[in-house]
């Protein structure tokens, strides 16, 4: 598969932009890294990116987490490797990523409050659609991960 564009030389102010939000997520939001690792691999699985998928993988196993932690986030529900927290936010991401199917629940919505803040909560969405924006063009415009030298 191709890339079908160089989005990043098309649009160099839309990406400029998508970078922003990038950089407030992931430095200036005072979110847990961990949080931010979970949401972006489970966001990014559930849309199909490869692309981001690998990156994130490896970036969450740089920061020193866990393969087991990583390898069942496709299976966060019937693992006990999540705490609470983790657990919440993962239904978060499940219901953003998915809002058309979703609705966004009450349900999902509520695990979240014993943990977060309303800001951290606001916070916690913006990085999910931020990282769904990231997988809408990674996967729109057929961008292609590197094979790992050991494959």
């Amino acid at each position: 598969m191709d890339p079908r564009i160089d989005y990043m030389k098309a649009a160099p102010d839309a990406v400029k932009a998508v970078w922003a939000l990038e950089e407030f997520v992931s430095r200036d939001s005072g979110l847990d890294k961990r949080l931010l690792h979970l949401l972006k691999i489970r966001a990014s699985l559930l849309n199909g990116c490869a692309f981001c998928v690998d990156m994130h993988v490896k970036e969450a196993r740089k920061d020193g987490l866990g393969d087991q932690w990583i390898a069942l986030i496709p299976a966060w529900r019937e693992s006990g490797v999540y705490d609470e927290r983790e657990r919440a936010v993962l239904a978060w991401t499940d219901a953003i990523t998915n809002v058309s199917q979703t609705g966004a629940p009450d349900a999902d919505f509520d695990l979240l409050k014993p943990h977060f803040s309303d800001a951290e909560i606001t916070k916690l969405t913006v990085a999910i659609g931020t990282i769904n924006i990231w997988n809408r063009m990674a996967v729109g415009f057929r961008l292609q991960h590197a094979i790992d030298p050991t494959n």
